[in-house]
């Protein structure tokens, strides 16, 4: 008997900017998916009350399939890759590179020349992901991580906020 799986619906993935509701999930996704590093319900509430960052989540079907924090500085045109997470049931389908360009564009659309982003030397399937995106692997952070691992440096350019025709 065929499966009915291969036709049933898949709920739309929307990337769209977190909220105040979302903290709650913000803060579970950072407890499934991080092992050490994890932002606490403190700081995740402070940023996503910052002007100087920005939160996004990826919504499916009204629940958290990951989300991504930019940070910027003022006067700077580089932005901050600061954490990305995919929640372990979306895993796969698409939801890391989905919110990675959304980032992208966000740093762009704010006048960013390039976005940077610090990962953990251990975390291939995050640094394969970075290398297909067109980041460039530049520098090296040693004993970064509380674990005591290296992190690798990316950066990638962006291009310039699309411009309209009159």
């Amino acid at each position: 008997m065929p499966s009915n799986l291969a036709h049933k619906p898949q709920p739309q993935v929307r990337v769209r900017s977190a909220g105040p509701d979302d903290l709650d999930a913000l803060f579970e996704l950072e407890e499934r998916v991080f092992a050490t590093d994890r932002l606490s319900r403190p700081s995740l509430r402070r940023l996503l009350k910052s002007r100087t960052a920005e939160v996004l989540v990826a919504d499916e079907g009204g629940h958290l399939a990951g989300a991504a924090v930019a940070l910027y500085r003022q006067r700077s045109k580089v932005a901050r890759l600061y954490s990305i997470a995919v929640a372990p049931h979306s895993a796969g389908r698409g939801v890391g590179p989905l919110l990675l360009q959304a980032v992208e564009a966000a740093a762009s659309a704010r006048g960013c020349t390039s976005i940077r982003l610090e990962v953990h030397e251990t975390n291939t399937a995050a640094i394969a992901r970075y290398r297909k995106s067109a980041y460039r692997e530049f520098g090296r952070h040693r004993r970064y991580y509380e674990d005591g691992g290296d992190a690798l440096r990316f950066e990638k350019p962006l291009p310039g906020p699309s411009k309209r025709r009159a």
